[in-house]
């Protein structure tokens, strides 16, 4: 891909670099790990516990949603993703905290049960991270050369 001279590739590039790469490492394994465990959960335990099961896809498909927005870079996959990082943190704390109160309503672990005690709390790391990393992103965008979108915008 040729540069354009206006930094399209850099603007794009923006949140999967540094901090953000790590982010994007650790995304992409989530995302592989809980859509495969709920896969496979739906598929054949199913009627053991629903609600873990259904409940860890959701997390699979907010992983996956966090890991493209992060890869696309841009504003508004930014927007995106901190969208889904904020869904995820509250959906961690919550089924963290419904756990812990009523563990009989989840027979079977879901990836954020106990706050995500059975992938090393991760879970709940994860989305503060993420949501840290993509506000100093969208806070250092219009001096990182980010010309299209905001400047466009400011016209």
């Amino acid at each position: 891909m040729a540069e354009n001279g206006v930094g399209a590739p850099a603007a794009r590039a923006g949140l999967a670099t540094g901090p953000g790469r790590l982010l994007v490492t650790l995304y992409g394994v989530f995302t592989v790990a809980a859509a495969s465990r709920s896969a496979f959960q739906l598929s054949a335990q199913f009627d053991e516990a629903p609600l873990a099961y259904v409940l860890s896809a959701v997390a699979a498909l907010v992983y996956a949603f966090i890991t493209v927005s992060l890869v696309r870079g841009g504003e508004g996959a930014r927007r995106l993703a901190l969208v889904c990082c904020a869904a995820e943190l509250v959906g961690v704390l919550t089924v963290g905290t419904w756990t812990l109160v009523d563990g009989a309503a989840f027979p079977d672990a879901t990836v954020w049960s106990d706050y995500g005690r059975g992938y090393l709390f991760l879970p709940v790391v994860l989305p503060v991270a993420g949501l840290l990393w993509l506000r100093r992103a969208g806070a250092a965008a219009p001096a990182g050369g980010r010309t299209g979108e905001r400047a466009d915008a400011a016209r």
